[in-house]
């Protein structure tokens, strides 16, 4: 428990506290489950202090030296720590709900555990956290635009819908990450460590395909991600003008419900690979592939990429009723992946049918094909 003396202190103002310190310079007040919910402690010399447990919700720490103090499973809620020095300091197990880290330095501090890091209200700005321990911590949807993570140590972090903007996360561990959905405009990602601490160290730079990369090396695993991926995994192809690309995400939401992976290639293709390369790389991974050729003559060049070279995968053309099958399919018919086009007058018949006459023949085929 505190020290009567040291918190007695410490209530007569931060200007009587500071003197008291710069006699006492080697002391380690003592404030441990004290009650200084909304106290006012802005520029306080805590240096090394005790306030493990403490409760400081609403409190002013604005500029306070909390170098190496230990403050582990205080009550942080709401505090203001602008521009505080938090060096070294050990949050572990605190509960930061709406505290506000803008400009404060974290290097070096530990933050595992720490309770609502998802609800801080501003640790981006110019917080530095480099070599800052966030080990397991939970990131979700936090603001950490600009933050300077120089070297921290995020393994096992959560990071959903996380903004990175403007970031540095140069040189930071980041083995068993989770990463998902995160802002990364403009944030500086280099030497990221993807290996735990007894692996030899590997290192990428983008944070979002560590995972993968990781996989890729443990390749004992990639057979299991593989067969994951091709057992579940339907590629959809057709033209995204307004009004067909309304059917092609109905189709998508439906074979969702269905329990597959569909991939709508309605994206930017990737700088290294051309559209055939990129199509056919997607049709590789695919279970079967639906093809609307509805007004969509660049299907019709996607489909020569794939057919022909995929006789694993079967191929699933609809049409709109009211259209006329292109000529070229005459090529196609004799191959054993390419099925009967199934035609449909609206959107609703369409996914009405989609069981019978569209999952179904593919399903067959693709037993067939791959024994």
């Amino acid at each position: 428990m505190a020290n009567n003396d040291h918190v007695a202190q410490l209530i007569k103002g931060v200007a009587a506290w500071n003197a008291w310190r710069d006699k006492k310079p080697d002391m380690r007040p003592d404030l441990r489950g004290a009650n200084l919910i909304g106290a006012d402690l802005k520029e306080a010399d805590l240096t090394g202090a005790l306030i493990a447990g403490a409760a400081l919700t609403n409190a002013d720490l604005r500029g306070a030296n909390l170098l190496a103090t230990d403050l582990r499973e205080a009550l942080l809620g709401h505090v203001r720590l602008n521009n505080a020095d938090l060096r070294r300091a050990d949050l572990s197990y605190a509960d930061l709900g709406g505290t506000n880290f803008s400009g404060a330095n974290l290097s070096h501090a530990y933050l595992g555990g720490a309770n609502r890091l998802r609800e801080v209200g501003r640790l981006g700005g110019r917080a530095n956290l480099s070599n800052a321990d966030l080990s397991e911590a939970n990131l979700t949807r936090a603001e950490l635009g600009g933050a300077n993570f120089g070297g921290a140590n995020l393994q096992a972090a959560v990071l959903v819908d996380t903004n990175l903007t403007d970031a540095d996360l140069t040189s930071c561990r980041i083995y068993g990450v989770s990463a998902w959905r995160l802002k990364l405009e403009g944030a500086k990602q280099q030497n990221l460590v993807i290996t735990s601490e007894d692996e030899p160290e590997i290192t990428v730079d983008n944070i979002e395909v560590a995972q993968f990369v990781y996989l890729l090396l443990h390749n004992e695993k990639i057979r299991d991600v593989i067969d994951t991926i091709t057992s579940k995994t339907v590629l959809i192809l057709g033209r995204f003008t307004d009004e067909r690309k309304a059917a092609l995400d109905a189709l998508r939401d439906e074979l969702r419900k269905r329990d597959y992976l569909p991939i709508l290639f309605d994206f930017e293709r990737p700088r290294s690979r051309d559209t055939d390369e990129t199509i056919t790389l997607l049709a590789r991974m695919a279970r079967f592939v639906i093809a609307d050729i509805s007004d969509a003559k660049a299907v019709l060049q996607e489909l020569r990429a794939i057919v022909p070279d995929l006789p694993s995968v079967p191929v699933q053309s609809i049409i709109l009723a009211t259209q006329e099958e292109p000529g070229m399919f005459d090529f196609y018919r004799n191959r054993p992946s390419f099925l009967t086009v199934h035609r449909y007058a609206t959107q609703q018949q369409l996914l009405a049918d989609l069981g019978d006459k569209v999952i179904r023949p593919a399903e067959l085929k693709v037993r067939e094909l791959r024994g």
